[in-house]
Parts: C-alpha cells; sequence; structure tokens
C-alpha cells in the first residue's frame, strides 16, 4: 500500500493532468494546499477526500512533512502538481516497497528544456519513494528526503518514468520560480553557510538565470565545503560549474575538472562537458575522443549527448581543421538536428 503525496499551489492547469494519470495506480491520494488562490482545491477534490490547508511559513520541507503525516501508508511516492506519470510499473513497485523500509526509490524524470537548437529532453532520477517511519524531508528551499535517525540505507532504481513540464521556459517564467528560489535559498544559506547543497542549488538559479558570474561564485563555493561523489546532485553540480566557465570563456579554468575524471569517466553528460572544455582549448585530439565516448553510453541526461549532439560537434572539429568530408559523416549522422542540417547546406552536401 502506499500514498502519493503532494503540496500544491494555484495550479489549476497542471493539476488534472497530474491526477487523472495516477489515479488508479496508488491506494491513497493526500493533498496539502499552501495558499491557492485559482481552482486548484476545487480540482483535487474530484479526486481525494484529503485535502488540507496548510500555511506557508517559506519551508517546503515543512509542507512536505505534513503531507505525509496525514498519509495512513507508511510507503510515500512524491509527486509535484507540473508531473504527469507517463510509464507506471506496479510490480516493479511492489517489488521494491516488499523487501524493506530502509531504502529510497528512484524515479526517471524527464524534462523539457528548449535552447538554440530546439525543444529537447533532459532526464534524471530523483529520490521519490520512501518510508516514512525511516525518512523524512529536510530544507526550506530544494529539499531533500534524509534519513531519520542516521539510519542507514540503500537507493534504489524503481521503473516509473514521469515527464515535468516545469522548466519549459514560458513556465518557470511565469510563476517567477527565479526570484522565488535565490530568496529562500539565500535565506537558508544565511541559516546553514556551511550546506554545500545550497550553494550548489543557489549556483543553479542562477544558471538558469543566465547570471553566470554569480552562477560560478556559488558552485565554487559548493565544492570548497566539499561534496561526497556519491550524492545524487554532486554530478550535475560538477557539470553544471563546467558549462559555467564555458559560458564565461573561463576555458583553461575549466580544465581543472579533470580531476573529477575517475568518479564520472563512464557518464556521457561529465564527458560531453569535457569535450566541450577540450574543445575551447582547441585540444582537438582529445575533444574527438571524448565526444566518440559519449556515444558508448546507453544512457544520457541531456538528450543527444550520447548521441547527434557528439556528431554534430565532431562535424564542427572536422570542419574547422579543413576536412570536409568528415564533418560531413558526422553531421549526417546527426539526422534532423537542425543545427547540423544547416551546417551541410552551406557545405552544399544535402
Amino acid at each position: 500500500m502506499i500514498s502519493l503525496c503532494m503540496i500544491v499551489r494555484n495550479e489549476e492547469q497542471n493539476l488534472e493532468n497530474c491526477l487523472k494519470n495516477i489515479k488508479n495506480k496508488i491506494d491513497e491520494i493526500v493533498i496539502v494546499d499552501t495558499g491557492s488562490t485559482d481552482k486548484t482545491i476545487e480540482i483535487a477534490k474530484k479526486y481525494t477526500d484529503k485535502v488540507f490547508k496548510f500555511k506557508w511559513c517559506d519551508d517546503f520541507a515543512a509542507a512536505r512533512n505534513y503531507s505525509v503525516e496525514r498519509a495512513k501508508n507508511d510507503w510515500i511516492l512524491v509527486l509535484d502538481a507540473d508531473e504527469a506519470v507517463d510509464f507506471f510499473n506496479k510490480e516493479a513497485l511492489d517489488k521494491f516497497i516488499n523487501l524493506n523500509g530502509k531504502q529510497l526509490g528512484r524515479i526517471k524524470i524527464i524534462n523539457t528544456l528548449e535552447d538554440a537548437g530546439g525543444k529537447k529532453q533532459l532526464t534524471e532520477r530523483v529520490s521519490r519513494i520512501f518510508n516514512k517511519k525511516y525518512f523524512k524531508y529536510y530544507g526550506m528551499i530544494h529539499e531533500q528526503i534524509v534519513p531519520i535517525n542516521e539510519v542507514n540505507y540503500k537507493i534504489s532504481d524503481v521503473d516509473i518514468i514521469v515527464n515535468h513540464i516545469g522548466y519549459e521556459k514560458d513556465v518557470v517564467n511565469s510563476k517567477g520560480k527565479i526570484a522565488r528560489n535565490k530568496e529562500l535559498l539565500q535565506k537558508a544559506i544565511l541559516e546553514n553557510p556551511r550546506d554545500s547543497y545550497l550553494y550548489y542549488q543557489l549556483g543553479k538559479t542562477f544558471f538558469m538565470a543566465k547570471d553566470y558570474e554569480k552562477a560560478e561564485m556559488n558552485f565554487e563555493n559548493a565544492l570548497k565545503l566539499g561534496v561526497n561523489e556519491k550524492y545524487e546532485y554532486a554530478e550535475d553540480l560538477i557539470e553544471s560549474y563546467g558549462y559555467t566557465l564555458i559560458n564565461l570563456k573561463k576555458y583553461k579554468e575549466a580544465l581543472a575538472l579533470e580531476k573529477y575524471e575517475a568518479a564520472y569517466k563512464n557518464i556521457a553528460d561529465f564527458n560531453f562537458v569535457m569535450a566541450l572544455i577540450y574543445m575551447n582549448n582547441a585540444n582537438f585530439k582529445e575533444a574527438v575522443m571524448k565526444f566518440e565516448h559519449c556515444k558508448t553510453s546507453t544512457e544520457c541526461k541531456i538528450e543527444g549527448t550520447n548521441s547527434y549532439l557528439a556528431d554534430y560537434n565532431i562535424g564542427v572539429i572536422y570542419e574547422c581543421l579543413g576536412f570536409a568530408d568528415e564533418a560531413v559523416k558526422h553531421y549526417k549522422a546527426c539526422k534532423n538536428y537542425s543545427l547540423a542540417l544547416n551546417r551541410l547546406k552551406l557545405l552544399h552536401k544535402l
């Protein structure tokens, strides 16, 4: 038996889609509203009678824990209103929760992003399934699931896939998430000045706002405080720091990320950002090798880093070096990627 626990506020545009995709897959729905002024509560009551109000206090963990406390089941699944279940393996979930309570379940979340090459997907694994006897939420912003009483626990992937629209540019802007997150994270850091996770999240917030200088400062603060490479956010911290330095054109400084090679040498996304760093340092041989290595990975977070984006950048390198035939070969391997098609048109090979 498992309960879905959600916190919501002014989510009338998203909540119906979320709940209709999950209602027949779980045993209970608990919804906590933190101050909606639209039809959110009305929509929620169509799917459950367990709808509660929570006075907002600038603390996401407090709201999460309040929702968990109102669940009748020990096992909890957490979703946000702007997420919709795309695939749900009930057998795999039952097998997971029947093992023991001292484990976290990670589901796959697919975000939609937009950049110069068009829309693409960012895939990540996030801990969203837990037993409330052993875990709770901690952190006023970008809250994390943490063990109660320092219990030893394992983390396992559970075969559930969720589509998340919350990072699409228009949604982020309309909700004012960037401004809100800055304020709450800065407040949290004042209370916990040695929490590397908070600096990482503040760095990500500035990164999304394209304020790369402040992103760099906060990523560096996070790294200086020390980061366990086993933490879920560690890899993203390092990769985001790399992209920040690239955007700041600090290519030589970015070579310092080589020291994380041992930990992430088989991760396509890490190899991709390192390839870009080598490319911008005119170390083309190493860059091509890294891009080729990306293509050996079966999974990646940013869509294309293990396929067409790697081939596109190899094509750019070969074109710049005057090897047009090799460049064309790699551009064609990109299939319908718009930037590669543009290069082929300019080379009159389309």
